[in-house]
C-alpha cells in the first residue's frame, strides 16, 4: 500500500519488535480506515515499508506546520 504518509506519530512502545520501531522516535503513519477499526495503525517502520502496528504503541502529534515540514524532510 503505497500512499502519501498523512500523519506523524510518536512511538512509545516497541511491542518486542526492537530492530522495527524505536521508543520515543517520531515515525510516518498512512491512513487505514480498516486497520483502524481493529485498533491498529499503518506505520513506516525503521525497514522503511509500512506495517500493521497495536496503535497503543503510538500518539499521534500535531505540529506547527513549518515544524512538521522540517520533521517530514529529515525522513
Amino acid at each position: 500500500m503505497k500512499t502519501k504518509p498523512q500523519r506523524l506519530v510518536l512511538c512509545l512502545n516497541d511491542g518486542g519488535y526492537p530492530t522495527s520501531l524505536e521508543r520515543r522516535k517520531i515515525y510516518q503513519s498512512i491512513p487505514d480506515s480498516t486497520a483502524s477499526r481493529q485498533g491498529l495503525l499503518r506505520v513506516i517502520d525503521e525497514s522503511g515499508e509500512d506495517y500493521l502496528y497495536p496503535a497503543e504503541f503510538f500518539v499521534t502529534l500535531t505540529l506547527p506546520a513549518r515544524l512538521r515540514k522540517a520533521v517530514l524532510a529529515a525522513a
